[in-house]
């Protein structure tokens, strides 16, 4: 463009002042470039609307920080028989992209007994107060079973003690429950036991025998509970409870009962059985009930807690990433919010975004400490909407320790 308007000159080259042809062709001219620019300049825009600058783009992972104060039980691995075996599932890897945990890897709170037989044919008496007593086949299961989806499971006594590594997420074959049991029995009551083999050569000494928990048949629809017969593409492994067990979504593990093998309807003033008396304070009820029927249902809360923090060089400077996960719950959370210490403030988590309660969520949140030093990582949910009995008492807290800033 020819700036010469500008200085004084007419853009015919002749001194004076501009004329008003002169000004409006000027005036088109640098619209024009400036039009053509804002258009240049609106298409970046609109081409990077939504994404976010990732401050550890370009950036070199040193390794992941451990986190301190908790079991150094080996993770991934079997350890100890029966009712006393147990599988942390080590957590740190998992990403929005591999969240199904593989099943060699998926949690044990228990493992198959030696007394299970599995060469005689399976199948799960009805019994109970139902007009006619009838027999449910593992064939009939296996016909009428469809992909239920992902769900995560997790025990009621995962704790700092078990690295928090009783907790999964499997891809589950099985058939709903209600729906097979409303086609089979057309008279029954609205209560009902689910058991499961539990005999074993040993005594325990971490449990007491006997796998049976007490449902209402609305419970039973509402959490979409299933009798599942595969996992992860497979038939259930030995361990996992084949050849079924039952899986209630959104419940405690101790509801999923393994190796299911009698349906039982009762009156409504049914004794808890033993595995609900054990597990009342874990399942967050109210003292230990002596009836059934007074059992809140053991559903789990919304949580969250970091699974892992990595180290970072980005740009010749230390950063930490926190990386975790938020599962549980029926409301969908808008905001998870985070603090390292108590002497510090809550603040938003950077990267999360829940789409569902089921199985769960990941998040990331990037961190440059102030001092080396000794750090507790605590998740909040300032909703009122939501219950967070875990959460809010401090129980996923995880610690970790820094020395290099």
């Amino acid at each position: 463009m020819d700036f010469q308007f500008f200085t004084g000159k007419a853009m015919n080259g002749s001194a004076g002042k501009p004329n008003r042809r002169d000004f409006l062709r000027v005036s088109l001219l640098s619209g024009g470039v400036l039009l053509s620019g804002f258009d240049k300049l609106s298409g970046l825009i609109q081409a990077n609307r939504g994404k976010k600058i990732d401050p550890f783009d370009g950036g070199q992972l040193l390794g992941l920080l451990d986190f301190i104060g908790e079991s150094r039980a080996p993770l991934n691995a079997i350890i100890g028989l029966g009712l006393d075996a147990r599988l942390y599932a080590d957590l740190s890897s998992f990403t929005l992209e591999k969240s199904i945990t593989p099943t060699e890897q998926f949690y044990l709170r228990t493992k198959a007994s030696e007394s299970l037989a599995s060469e005689k044919p399976w199948s799960i008496p009805i019994r109970g107060r139902v007009q006619r007593p009838i027999d449910l086949t593992i064939e009939e299961l296996k016909r009428s079973a469809k992909p239920m989806g992902l769900h995560l499971m997790e025990c009621s006594g995962n704790a700092r003690s078990t690295r928090f590594g009783l907790i999964s997420v499997a891809d589950w074959v099985g058939t709903p429950i209600s729906a097979i049991l409303e086609a089979k029995v057309k008279s029954r009551s609205d209560y009902l036991i689910i058991s499961g083999f539990d005999q074993y050569p040993n005594n325990s000494v971490t449990s007491v025998p006997g796998a049976e928990w007490m449902f209402t048949w609305e419970q039973l629809q509402a959490a979409n509970a299933f009798l599942a017969t595969e996992m992860n593409g497979q038939a259930l492994s030995r361990d996992h409870g084949a050849p079924v067990r039952l899986v209630v979504p959104g419940w405690y593990g101790c509801t999923c009962i393994k190796w299911a093998n009698a349906v039982t309807f009762v009156d409504e003033d049914a004794a808890a059985t033993s595995q609900m008396r054990e597990f009342a304070a874990r399942t967050h009820q109210q003292g230990v009930p002596k009836l059934a029927k007074d059992y809140r249902p053991a559903t789990i809360d919304q949580a969250a807690m970091p699974i892992r923090v990595e180290k970072w060089m980005v740009s010749g400077k230390i950063k930490y990433r926190v990386v975790g996960i938020l599962w549980g719950g029926s409301r969908l959370v808008k905001t998870l919010e985070m603090r390292f210490n108590p002497e510090e403030d809550y603040v938003p988590v950077d990267e999360f975004s829940q789409t569902t309660n089921d199985p769960w969520s990941f998040w990331s949140h990037a961190w440059t400490p102030k001092a080396v030093g000794t750090y507790m990582i605590r998740l909040r949910i300032m909703d009122p909407n939501v219950e967070t009995k875990r959460l809010s008492s401090g129980y996923y807290v995880r610690s970790v320790e820094v020395k290099e800033i």
